[in-house]
């Protein structure tokens, strides 16, 4: 007899369902395990049995013959221990029973076994719910730890045992338990509790960061030390639109399959990463051995990745930023597996102007020469700055600004604005795949951004004195479309030359951080 249940794998963000097949047969006792099994499966077969011994069950002592079907399909992690387990006992006649195939048959098994039987949570298991639901299966079976985040799909029953033993008894007796969904439990946002209010004077960085969150614009700030950068790059997640419930799915679904979920099961915040400069190509954009991982990008996805302090990444780690911010995606090709990761994401970036951090500050002193700051600004490769949008000098607060207590707009306010650019861009852009207005493709910017005359002798100005690449051009249209949006009498196809002359205006490295006017 050939015990069958059906678990679930991932292949990057996604989920498909694995059928596992027992055969029992006379012979020389040995586990054999068959269809592409990694690392932790193959060691599966000495938790299992261990997890038979402690529960109370006969371990079958024969050759065991065990395939995991798509065979061509590489699969790893620790989740096949409990339906590894089932499938053993299904084997068995003395089990099987008209209750148990009709479980066994609409039902996707997960967990991870302890040597006591004990069910372990596993990463993933959002993902692999909603693949169970795809493939029309109406149960799931998994640990309990992962049982909230398996409710947040509809229309699928849940049982959630303890252990071996009483999964088994309750597919002895006929009575398995469903799973009563409590109130989901929400990460805190890291940046909770700042307010854009907080931070004193700095306007037109602020207006840069309306406009970056009123169009999905990457942003750079460059100033001095203590002016603020850090400040308001830490505000920026809370002016922008509040996350649908897919995209929050999307994010908890990441999250749960790098494992850093923990013991929330919904995030319904925008999410904020902001890694160290000596992070590694593989920790910011995903990948490692044996089965890829997401990086930051990708845990960055509907919200904000923050880079401070940006030439002090390594140069190679910085380049492989060039694609995810291009294309909203990250590809990670391995020996016998591809996957691709989700990174549709706002970078916003800090830096100073020179190594010592002092040019173009009114206070002190620059004492770098040079070709010192042609040296540290070419830290950051032309191709990956053309990608970002909108490049700001920050200048120190003045003391006036600190002193007299102006109250600052609040982030509520802002992103009621925020929300309504939003809107108008959801609806331009309803038939397809664009959210906002940093998306928009060739076919778009000549749709939405057409110039009038004056508009078009100030755009070729720009490009005659600043020299911009055919990337920039279309970046000053994307940034020029989002301000018209902000302006409620501007034209939906058209923007004006006021618009392109404040979009020009924060193109700060291409006019202003040049070495040859130091």
């Amino acid at each position: 007899m050939i015990g069958k249940v059906i678990s679930g794998a991932l292949n990057g963000v996604d989920g498909f369902c694995v059928h596992i097949e027992a055969h029992i047969a006379y012979g020389m006792t040995n586990f054999h395990t068959v269809g592409l099994a990694e690392g932790a499966v193959r060691e599966s077969k000495m938790r299992v049995r261990a997890a038979f011994s402690e529960s109370g069950l006969d371990f079958p002592y024969n050759c065991i013959t065990l395939n995991l079907a798509p065979a061509d399909i590489r699969k790893d992690g620790s989740a096949f221990d409990l339906p590894i387990a089932i499938a053993v006992l299904g084997a068995d006649s003395k089990f099987m029973s008209p209750y148990v195939e009709k479980i066994l048959a609409n039902s996707m098994i997960l967990g991870e076994l302890a040597l006591s039987g004990e069910i372990r949570p596993i990463p993933g298991a959002l993902p692999l719910c909603i693949a169970a639901k795809a493939a029309g299966l109406k149960k799931i079976i998994l640990p309990e730890a992962n049982a909230q985040e398996a409710a947040l799909v509809e229309g699928m029953q849940i049982f959630t045992p303890k252990s071996l033993r009483e999964l088994y008894d309750a597919l002895r007796t006929e009575c398995l338990e469903s799973y009563k969904p409590q109130e989901h439990q929400f990460v805190r946002a890291q940046t909770a509790g700042l307010d854009m209010a907080q931070v004193s004077g700095q306007r037109v960085a602020k207006r840069a960061l309306e406009v970056a969150a009123s169009g999905g614009h990457n942003i750079i700030f460059v100033g001095p030390p203590g002016s603020g950068k850090t400040m308001l790059a830490q505000r920026f997640s809370g002016i922008l639109p509040r996350m649908s419930f897919e995209e929050a799915l999307e994010v908890t679904a990441l999250y749960s399959v790098s494992g850093n979920l923990g013991s929330a099961s919904l995030i319904d915040h925008r999410p904020f990463r902001d890694p160290h400069h000596s992070i590694s190509d593989i920790g910011l954009v995903g990948g490692g051995s044996p089965s890829p991982k997401p990086g930051e990008i990708s845990l960055a996805h509907n919200g904000v990745l923050f880079l401070d302090e940006l030439p002090e990444f390594k140069r190679n780690v910085l380049e492989v930023l060039r694609q995810p911010l291009e294309n909203g995606y990250i590809n990670i090709t391995r020996r016998l597996q591809t996957v691709c990761y989700p990174a549709q994401f706002i970078m916003i970036a800090s830096m100073n102007a020179c190594p010592c951090g002092n040019f173009g500050s009114k206070r002190k002193r620059c004492s770098c020469t040079s070709e010192e700051i042609r040296r540290y600004q070419a830290r950051i490769s032309g191709p990956l700055l053309d990608r970002i949008d909108l490049q700001i000098d920050v200048v120190e607060v003045d003391f006036e600004d600190l002193i007299e207590g102006k109250i600052e707009e609040s982030t509520e306010n802002i992103r009621a604005r925020v929300q309504r650019c939003r809107d108008l861009q959801e609806a331009r852009f309803k038939n397809s795949a664009i959210n906002c207005n940093a998306r928009m493709g060739i076919n778009e910017i000549r749709a939405f951004c057409k110039l009038d005359n004056e508009g078009t002798r100030l755009m070729r100005r720009a490009i005659d004195v600043l020299g911009m690449s055919a990337r920039a051009y279309n970046r000053i249209l994307k940034i020029a479309r989002s301000i018209a949006d902000m302006d409620p009498a501007s034209n939906p196809k058209r923007v004006e030359a006021k618009h392109i002359a404040e979009a020009v205006s924060y193109r700060m490295l291409d006019r202003k951080l040049n070495v040859c006017k130091v």
